[in-house]
């Protein structure tokens, strides 16, 4: 699960996009545009005047993984393949139950005893 998360991650390109406003950040986004301070009719008449405008926009772009290697079983070389191929065999083999214990005398049932042998012998376990 966890690798796949991270295949997916890093597949994945967004944008971050910083609104600023003379020296002072008004707005980050990501996905989506950053919103503007709303000094742009302002600043169509000041840079009329100045030449420069008072707030800038940065977007910084991270790239994604563009192609992934698929590799398969026949790309291995023959050392690597015996590995795989042995431990998938070992860990499948690993779990097998045991064989069920055959016990012959299962079914039938003890014979009735008439005396108690011990008792009638004088054999006891201390």
């Amino acid at each position: 699960m966890l690798l796949a998360l991270l295949v997916l991650f890093s597949t994945v390109s967004f944008t971050i996009e910083k609104h600023f406003c003379g020296d002072v950040l008004v707005d980050v986004a990501v996905f989506s545009e950053a919103q503007k301070c709303g000094m742009e009719a302002y600043e169509k008449d000041q840079e009329a005047i100045t030449k420069k405008s008072c707030c800038k926009d940065e977007m910084n772009v991270v790239q994604g993984q563009k192609e992934l290697k698929h590799a398969t079983f026949d790309d291995l070389d023959f050392q690597q393949q015996l590995f795989i191929t042995s431990f998938t065999y070992t860990f499948i083999n690993l779990f097998e139950g045991l064989p069920n214990l055959i016990i012959p005398h299962k079914d039938y049932s003890p014979p009735n005893l008439v005396a108690d042998i011990q008792v009638l012998d004088q054999v006891f376990i201390i």
